[in-house]
């Protein structure tokens, strides 16, 4: 088997066989395969997509190219909590002593931040004395004492993915949907959780900017766990402004101690909650989810969330004092509030914008190897929808030099807005995916639903989006456009199947697995004759079609019982022998 041949096979889009995978990941990790062909590889795979199954197989290759943790010598079910990273991320902070407390056993291997703020570990080591460098045996020792414990990730679990991300960041083949979801699975199944939760953030200052990627994506890793024999459930939350209040290391640790003694922001707290009651229903300590969040909110109650907290900072090497001092964590020489230039309520809090300005002050990396200040960020005393005066601070810079604060203000002063008519506050939680559910539509109805806002329809308002979902695993979108000359119109139906067209390889066929249609319609909308005869010629008569309506109505039926008896190529063909005979 040749490297240049699995290539070739993945550029044409075929569908790889396992050994022809495992090949890939093997001879990449001891070095047979150089760097060049791996990403030539990588970058089929942006472009070809994968399907479910070689993703399934590639997760597996991963995770088992190293050693996976046996956690079975800790009592309980033992579940683990992955984010997606945004900014102000420290839910982590707050979910892991909040489900330690009630009885969740919790081991948790995180990474260092690069660009925006910090990562979990740097977060946790602005405490003083906090040490995360622990060895597999003493993580394992700590939960069955403490109940908690959490560390570096360990160079020997899942390598291949670390040699691959690695690849990937410096070649421009991050953006993949099965790259990222067996990235990130590979790691979860590597660690030796027995349920996974997992935090899919959506918006400006997540990766996934759009609703339906972040579905898609967060659907394929759910679909990942449950095939290896994972509980997995996802939640998609927003992060269009920052999370909580506080953006910086030891800014976060304080907030996230806040939120345990049943203070801090409602956002960060709601966040919190509903991640720790999916661990707690997956570990079985609550049976349902209002269940759990009774007992967390108890917990908070009687101290038990905090002294849990406590308990973990102390076997860590940690001061356990920051717990009731917050001030004891590093403090910024500088902290310089930022006063309005004009009253009203806040319109937008750009999260990416927060997240940069704060790196810029040190509070993350720049480069993998660049030092962090665990003592400078930026405090939020308003969030989207809060109303803002001249003279009340509306965030404080936490800063080195004066210089460094002023330079952070002019930075947000631009990218802040605030209106003079009320706004309402964004919804936290946008969605909640789990392995039971088999709607097999609903991520195409929601790219469907976001290809809507794009149709130009200036003469008959009548918006129509439609989805492809084809046998790559890749998504195509369309939206109608209109024209003055009605007859040059084009529907959102066949914008999509035309741009899947022009979008394959030359000569090939795009295979169009499931197609979405949705418009602001009292029914389901359903497709013109047209659309149906395009459909028809570029799919099997029983290709599932989903038409919807933005009520969420939905209706399922197929190319074929749209359009029985078809006009085909094979006629066409048979016409054409028929004029060359006569």
């Amino acid at each position: 088997m040749r490297a240049v041949d699995v290539i070739d096979k993945k550029r044409r889009g075929e569908v790889l066989t396992e050994e022809e995978l495992r090949f890939l990941v093997e001879g990449y990790v001891k070095g047979n395969i150089p760097d060049y062909q791996m990403s030539a590889f990588l970058m089929a795979v942006v472009w070809r997509g994968m399907t479910r199954e070689e993703t399934l197989v590639l997760t597996r290759l991963l995770a088992d190219s190293g050693e996976r943790l046996d956690l079975s010598g800790i009592p309980g079910v033992k579940v683990d909590k992955h984010s997606t990273g945004g900014v102000g991320d420290k839910a982590t902070l707050v979910v892991l002593p909040l489900v330690a407390s009630i009885g969740v056993p919790v081991i948790k291997m995180s990474g260092r931040g690069l660009g925006h703020t910090g990562g979990t570990i740097d977060k946790l080591e602005s405490i003083p004395g906090f040490r995360t460098d622990l060895s597999v045996a003493e993580l394992v020792a700590q939960v069955k004492e403490v109940g908690i414990a959490l560390g570096g990730q360990t160079a020997d679990l899942a390598p291949a993915d670390k040699k691959l991300y690695a690849l990937r960041d410096v070649t421009g083949t991050v953006e993949s949907l099965p790259l990222i979801a067996s990235s990130v699975m590979s790691k979860k199944l590597a660690g030796g959780a027995d349920a996974i939760v997992l935090d899919v953030k959506v918006g400006d200052g997540a990766f996934m900017k759009s609703r339906s990627d972040a579905r898609r994506l967060a659907r394929l890793m759910v679909e990942i766990g449950e095939a290896a024999g994972r509980r997995t459930v996802a939640v998609l939350s927003n992060m269009d402004q920052p999370l909580g209040c506080a953006i910086g290391n030891a800014l976060e640790v304080a907030e996230a101690i806040g939120v345990l003694s049943g203070e801090g922001p409602f956002d960060l707290a709601e966040i919190a909650l509903a991640l720790a009651e999916e661990m707690a229903v997956l570990a079985g300590v609550a049976a349902t989810r209002e269940e759990a969040r009774h007992k967390l909110r108890q917990s908070v109650a009687e101290g038990r969330a905090l002294e849990t907290l406590r308990r973990w900072i102390a076997a860590q090497g940690g001061d356990p004092a920051v717990v009731d001092d917050p001030h004891r964590l590093p403090q910024a020489p500088v902290q310089m509030p930022y006063l309005p230039k004009k009253a009203g309520f806040v319109a937008k809090l750009p999260a990416l914008a927060f997240g940069l300005a704060a790196m810029r002050l040190g509070a993350g990396r720049e480069t993998k190897d660049a030092a962090i200040d665990p003592s400078v960020g930026i405090v939020l005393h308003a969030k989207v929808g809060d109303r803002v005066q001249t003279h009340r601070p509306m965030f404080t810079v936490h800063a080195r030099t004066e210089e460094d604060a002023l330079r952070c203000m002019r930075e947000l002063e631009a990218v802040i807005e605030i209106s003079d008519d009320p706004v309402g506050a964004p919804p936290l939680i946008l969605a909640r995916i789990e392995g039971s559910e088999t709607l097999p539509h609903t991520h195409l109805m929601e790219a469907a639903r976001e290809a809507r806002e794009r149709a130009y329809v200036p003469y008959s308002g009548f918006a129509v989006g439609a989805a492809l979902e084809l046998a790559d695993g890749r998504m195509v979108t369309g939206a109608n456009v209109e024209n003055a000359s009605y007859g040059l119109t084009n529907c959102a139906e066949r914008t999509a199947v035309f741009r899947a067209v022009a979008e394959a390889s030359p000569g090939a066929k795009p295979e169009i697995r499931a197609v979405a249609v949705i418009a602001d319609s009292p029914e389901p909308v359903s497709p013109c004759g047209a659309c149906r005869q395009v459909l028809a010629e570029f799919c099997s008569p029983d290709t599932p079609v989903y038409l919807g309506n933005l009520r969420g109505d939905v209706a399922k039926t197929t190319v074929g019982e749209l359009l029985p008896g078809a006009f085909t190529g094979a006629q066409m063909a048979n016409v054409r022998l028929q004029d060359k005979e006569a």
